[in-house]
């Protein structure tokens, strides 16, 4: 599949409905779906203002995210980078949005981890804990590490989801997936991002930790942090390329200074023991 799609694509048949932004920032998501032969196509949008039109740049930040995680070699949803021509609200919109398959299995279907926590806890179990149980460990912890790396703040119990297959009698979490609402996701211009600190430690929510992705960092317990391909400088190109179409190149080169140093923040603490 190819990444990203730069030539306009005609989308304007697709109908959108608002998705309220659940981490509490300002703004919606609006958010289609087609069936298709080679099956179901989920489409998703950028922040949107319903007088300014799309003004942020979520679809790109997953792009990014998704080469992130590949680089790391940690399952995930992978995205498509789509440049295209909708409607919302009968006005017609050239934007750039993002795309995406169904990763559920034959005979899966799925659940929100927080419901499926409330309905299998034991008393006084923690998310967290209850993961543990589960034998997913390794997964949260590359979860809290790629959330920190990417200052996600919209990992909430229905954003990491349960695969069930009764029939199987099997259990499993989801591949990684909705990173967006990450970065610099709340300046929408490069004058606003200039003021931005990249380290700056801003509330996110996570279902299975705290308000700090930092302090999410110290969850994992010393010996344990997860087993991933080593960031490098020169992965730089493979994050940024073929972007600078959707987005300013300020705005790439701050991105990827957020990423690198958390990164170097991340491996001094991995080796601190």
């Amino acid at each position: 599949m190819e990444q990203i799609i730069h030539t306009p694509q005609d989308l304007t048949y697709l109908s959108w409905s608002k998705i309220r932004n659940s981490s509490g920032t300002a703004g919606s998501f609006l958010k289609s779906q087609e069936d298709t032969a080679d099956g179901r196509i989920y489409y998703k949008l950028s922040d949107y203002d319903s007088y300014h039109g799309i003004v942020g740049h979520e679809s790109v930040n997953e792009i990014i995210a998704d080469r992130l995680l590949t680089i790391l070699d940690i399952p995930h949803l992978s995205y498509q980078l789509i440049h295209a021509d909708i409607l919302v609200d009968n006005k017609p919109i050239r934007t750039w949005l993002c795309a995406s398959r169904n990763f559920r299995k034959r005979g899966e279907s799925k659940v929100a981890l927080d419901s499926f926590y409330d309905s299998n806890k034991l008393p006084d179990e923690s998310p967290l804990d209850f993961c543990i149980r589960y034998g997913w460990a390794e997964y949260i912890h590359q979860m809290l590490l790629v959330d920190y790396l990417i200052l996600n703040r919209d990992r909430h119990g229905a954003n990491i989801e349960v695969l069930i297959n009764r029939y199987r009698k099997t259990v499993r979490l989801a591949p990684l997936f909705d990173h967006g609402v990450s970065f610099y996701c709340r300046s929408l211009d490069d004058t606003s991002l200039a003021k931005e600190d990249p380290m700056a430690d801003k509330p996110v929510q996570c279902f299975v930790g705290s308000r700090s992705a930092w302090d999410n960092l110290h969850l994992i317990p010393q010996g344990q942090y997860p087993r991933v391909r080593p960031l490098k400088e020169t992965d730089r190109a493979v994050l940024l390329a073929d972007l600078e179409d959707a987005v300013s190149s300020y705005r790439l080169e701050r991105t990827w200074e957020m990423i690198w140093r958390r990164w170097q923040a991340y491996e001094n603490l991995r080796n601190q023991g």
